[in-house]
């Protein structure tokens, strides 16, 4: 019965659909629809056992090192107002992307590869003049290192709630406040109050702008999805369980409390907190300088809820937040886009530094205690107005700050510090804890729009190289355990890679 009656709606929508006139029809959609959006396809053959990107991560810079992308932007004015006469307005966006299209990816395309990402309503001359409203999503995003699509001065990506912004003369200050819970904890939500906001100052030439946002996640006894913290777990314990999804936690609190399995101690209600700040210094219009932009951001990340374990039959769930509340991390970047030969060859030059740390982990070699820095220059070559030559190479290291990170050669799996297993069972990886990356990609670009590095739609045939310290740097379909190893063929040493690209990019 339900089915037949959404078949009668979906017939009486259709109807009225088709029985409109075409101009009304047409008046609507360009009145008060409007859409765009983004997207990068890319075929990129590749013949060394990768996943058709040149490395890892974009800290090499974007180009090649990303993957197919789209996303779709759909505006509706609400109530519509007059050009030039102060009454009140109201639009609605949607954003739904994902990075999946048909034989580009093993997703193929699949749907269940999108997601809607953004939703919100935006009023304005409501209340207050020179205010515009936000209620939904309120992610900011003051700019971004275009080389290595990063956004370092972002705030609220995680937040469903209210913001208002101010715009006045040289002026800019916006205010957010809502809920991160279901960003963070997912499933297994939980309330995260957040508020911040974020002020600019702009002028002919100049802008400069500071920003933060607070997360708090209160105590609530009895909500099992709440921050809590079980006492007496070692780091390492912890540490161990998560990498090998075994059960260490348990497994040794038993040996050491023999016969009291009753006994495993319950956790304590506390409250999280988090925070990040933001700064952002820009320049330009001056001589062969056409823009530069410098981003820092600085954030102490929210601590975890909980893990779960099974021994024995019996199920545990650990509670870690006394184990990730001391987690950080810093980074600053600049992008500099200058005219070398005005309508013939233009340089971009981008740099960024970063450290991760976390105070509770002293043990185990990871991506939470970690320094890097990379540095990206492009040139492009306007060849005609249309037809242009690019060049990029970067040069990146990152380091762990807890031993052995990565694996120098394809035997590397049977050792880690001179050959011998660390102290803390398998806490570390392979033999070196520094890993150098060198890229170099090249060719030409179709730019129907005319001039400029960032100018889109691009069409572009590149090739790209890459050269890293460590064995294998890409993703790829190697083996990595003694199981795989003892399988398959002895394995070569593979420092060097490189990919072809055919590849569109556009906004629309």
């Amino acid at each position: 019965m339900a089915r037949l009656r959404m078949d009668r709606r979906w017939a009486l929508a259709l109807a009225l659909a088709t029985s409109l006139p075409a101009a009304a029809w047409g008046e609507a959609a360009s009145d008060r629809f409007s859409a765009g959006g983004y997207f990068r396809i890319m075929a990129r053959p590749d013949f060394q056992g990768g996943v058709s990107q040149l490395g890892y991560w974009n800290l090499y810079g974007r180009l090649l090192n990303e993957g197919p992308w789209g996303s779709l932007e759909l505006k509706l004015d609400l109530l519509q107002t007059t050009p030039g006469r102060a009454e009140p307005w109201a639009s609605v966006f949607c954003k739904i992307e994902g990075g999946s299209f048909a034989n580009t990816d093993a997703g193929r395309g699949n749907l269940g590869k999108y997601a809607n990402t953004q939703l919100y309503v935006k009023a304005g001359n409501v209340f207050l003049d020179n205010v515009t409203w936000q209620i939904g999503t309120i992610w900011i995003r003051p700019g971004t290192l275009g080389l290595y699509d990063m956004w370092p001065a972002d705030l609220f990506w995680d937040t469903v709630g209210l913001s208002a912004t101010y715009d006045a003369n040289n002026v800019q200050l916006i205010l957010g406040v809502g809920d991160a819970g279901f960003a963070i904890r997912g499933t297994d939500y939980s309330t995260i109050l957040t508020a911040g906001g974020f002020f600019k100052f702009h002028i002919p030439h100049f802008e400069v702008a500071v920003g933060g946002q607070f997360r708090y996640e209160p105590e609530v006894v009895g909500n099992k999805n709440a921050p809590y913290s079980t006492p007496d777990i070692s780091y390492v314990d912890y540490a161990r369980s998560v990498k090998f999804d075994r059960a260490d936690i348990v497994q040794n609190w038993l040996q050491n409390h023999p016969g009291e399995e009753v006994l495993f101690p319950n956790p304590v209600p506390t409250s999280s907190q988090s925070y990040r700040l933001v700064a952002y210094l820009g320049l330009g219009g001056w001589g062969p300088l056409r823009w530069d932009s410098f981003y820092a951001n600085f954030e102490h990340l929210h601590p975890d809820n909980f893990i779960h374990q099974s021994y024995n039959g019996q199920d545990y769930t650990i509670y870690v937040h006394d184990l990730t509340d001391q987690r950080y991390r810093w980074m600053v970047g600049n992008e500099m886009q200058i005219v070398i030969i005005p309508d013939r060859l233009d340089a971009v030059w981008s740099v960024v530094y970063g450290n991760d740390y976390n105070r509770k982990n002293t043990v185990a070699a990871g991506d939470d205690n970690r320094t890097y820095v990379s540095t990206v220059l492009r040139l492009q070559l306007y060849l005609t107005k249309t037809l242009h030559v690019l060049a990029e190479s970067s040069v990146a290291q990152e380091k762990s700050l807890n031993g052995n990170l990565y694996r120098e050669h394809y035997d590397s799996i049977f050792s880690s510090t001179s050959g011998v297993p660390d102290q803390y069972n398998g806490l570390e990886n392979g033999d070196t804890d520094t890993r150098n990356t060198w890229q170099l990609k090249a060719g030409f670009v179709i730019n129907p729009a005319g001039l400029g590095v960032f100018t889109r739609p691009s069409l572009r045939i590149l090739y790209g190289l890459q050269y890293s310290n460590q064995q294998a740097a890409y993703g790829n379909f190697f083996v990595d355990n003694l199981n795989q190893y003892n399988v398959f063929s002895v394995g070569a040493e593979s420092h060097w890679h490189h990919v072809l690209s055919i590849e569109a990019e556009t906004w629309f």
